[in-house]
């Protein structure tokens, strides 16, 4: 069963790259996997014109959203009137400070359906935030959810792959097709839920090295790692990791790229 045009809201626009679920078969299906329990301080980004917004309110009974279209808020604001306590953030999510935004509470947990033009900053600018972090369930392109998810020596494998799984749990749950959404979008859709992982645990000794490292062996795919790496890198450090220097980035697992950038960093 699918909802009509939420009364009083605009269309989608196309430059913020907005396509709002309808579909309540799946609006419920993502309800149901983020399941807020009394205490949680859930927070959506990108809320549009409220299809899971109100659920969830009606669920939890209070909700705060960041929405950075102006003209969404006021009717937003409306629909979601004697639903529960609704706080409204206007601002780009790449703006908020997700750590000051949970402040002494309990960790949050974040919902969105997020614009596929920009979910890759988006997913990076929370993983920066992961340590304030209960959970997170995004919908996004399927093909992002596939790199999200990817393992060592496949072709959606890259620097989103190693990233994400150093800092979370990826756990792909379902798939959404495109007459879900209005307008619907030229992509598949799916449904993620990422689980920040206690603090390290992943071993890493230098986040912001590991990042570089990372973000250079992905740059150039087609080098092999010491090429790739030749500014970051020397032999002694891919022996002491025990990383094959005639390699390629994809075929390094996430417990080598930190043995890398451990070793690297120490000189």
């Amino acid at each position: 069963m699918s909802t009509g045009p939420a009364p009083g809201f605009g269309r989608a626009k196309k430059a913020l790259g907005q396509h709002f679920l309808h579909e309540q078969a799946y609006i419920e299906r993502i309800v149901d996997a983020v399941s807020p329990r009394p205490g949680d301080r859930v927070v959506e980004i990108g809320p549009g014109q409220g299809a899971l917004t109100l659920p969830l309110l009606r669920r939890h009974g209070a909700l705060t959203v960041i929405e950075f279209d102006r003209d969404l808020i006021a009717p937003l604001t409306r629909a979601a009137a004697g639903d529960g306590e609704l706080e409204v953030i206007h601002r780009d999510v790449l703006e908020v400070d997700f750590t000051a935004l949970a402040g002494d509470g309990p960790p949050l947990r974040v919902v969105g359906n997020l614009p596929y033009n920009i979910s890759s900053p988006i997913l990076f600018h929370m993983i920066d935030h992961s340590a304030a972090i209960a959970d997170m369930h995004f919908m996004l392109q399927k093909e992002v959810v596939e790199r999200m998810a990817a393992a060592p020596g496949s072709r959606e494998y890259g620097r989103l792959s190693v990233m994400l799984q150093a800092a979370c749990l990826v756990m792909p749950l379902f798939e959404v097709p495109p007459q879900a959404f209005r307008p619907p979008p030229k992509v598949d859709s799916a449904v993620v839920r990422l689980a920040p992982r206690p603090a390290g645990e992943a071993g890493i000794d230098d986040p912001a090295r590991f990042a570089a490292v990372v973000r250079a062996a992905f740059g150039q795919r087609r080098k092999t790692l010491r090429n790739a790496l030749s500014g970051l890198c020397g032999p002694e450090h891919f022996e002491a990791a025990g990383v094959d220097p005639g390699s390629r980035a994809e075929r390094l697992s996430l417990e080598e790229f930190v043995r890398l950038s451990n070793a690297s960093a120490t000189g």
